[in-house]
């Protein structure tokens, strides 16, 4: 009685209402988080199996060229296969299973636009043309010549060659771990996320304010492109700013091969994907793409 007399009834049916709203709105909103994960693992499994097409059409392309080009004669890889994080885990504990006798295991990492070593070449004998095609990897073969293979390594060590009893290879320079930064630039976006191990525990993204294509009328043809290109610098100016603003260390950039330079002072680390798409889901398969490794058995 006293609450309607005060006009409070009405107010706590109108709190009540706006709770019941509230609640509804956030299981909306949590709905739609599953839904966007769900998208994103569709995405990364049809992209695994892309991949694994990929990889076997272009043995195939490269078996034939290679086979006309030598009269039917030339090395080829025993088997390729492009390996996502959790197969790339596989991967790399099979391989430091391997245990030979003192300096029986080579590991080598052979950097793009380099001759081999001398001891690479040795090792792998009539092989070692294969680990120059698929430089910059890392080399691996034992001294028996059972394991051998080439793996592309997402974060790379300095050119090295070393014989061991097993081989010398570092989880950092295949897998995340620890706290990093990685940023995708396109010229028409930016995505950054901050990771600790595979979680990412922030985001920020932002479109670039890029020019359409030139059509009659309007802008001449150089005018344009001078336009554009500027308005490109300024949106690199604008991913530079903001990579500052990171909170770990460790920066890794991926995007555009022909706007990677600009960060190659700031970055551990760059490389060129095909991400594309709303900042955050093209985050999502960059990072797929970046962590993902090349495996080549020879």
């Amino acid at each position: 009685m006293l609450d309607e007399l005060l006009g409070r009834a009405a107010l706590k049916d109108r709190i009540a209402d706006l709770e019941e709203e509230t609640r509804h709105l956030q299981r909306e909103l949590e709905a739609e988080r599953e839904r966007r994960a769900d998208a994103v693992t569709a995405r990364q499994e049809a992209q695994e199996r892309a991949n694994r097409l990929e990889d076997r059409i272009a043995d195939l392309e490269g078996r034939v060229e290679r086979r006309t080009e030598s009269g039917g004669r030339s090395a080829e890889y025993r088997r390729t296969e492009t390996a996502s994080v959790d197969r790339v885990d596989e991967v790399l504990d099979r391989l430091g299973s391997v245990s030979t006798g003192p300096e029986g295991a080579l590991t080598a990492y052979v950097a793009a636009g380099t001759d081999l070593p001398g001891t690479v070449r040795e090792a792998f004998g009539d092989r070692a043309p294969l680990v120059a095609r698929a430089a910059p990897c890392l080399a691996l073969t034992d001294d028996a010549g059972l394991v051998s293979a080439a793996l592309s390594v997402p974060v790379p060590p300095e050119p090295f060659v070393e014989w061991g009893d097993g081989f010398a290879i570092e989880r950092s320079w295949f897998r995340p771990t620890g706290a990093f930064t990685l940023a995708l630039v396109r010229s028409d976006l930016f995505a950054m996320g901050e990771y600790e191990d595979r979680t990412r525990t922030a985001f920020y993204g932002f479109r670039g304010d890029l020019a359409e294509n030139h059509s009659k009328g309007g802008f001449s043809q150089s005018r344009f492109e001078r336009l554009r290109d500027e308005q490109v610098d300024d949106h690199v100016e604008r991913c530079l700013a903001a990579v500052r603003e990171r909170d770990t260390d460790r920066l890794y950039v991926v995007g555009e091969h022909s706007l990677l330079d600009s960060f190659a002072d700031v970055a551990d680390a760059t490389a060129t994907v095909d991400a594309t798409g709303d900042p955050e889901g093209a985050l999502a398969d960059a990072v797929y793409e970046f962590w993902s490794v090349r495996v080549r058995a020879i």
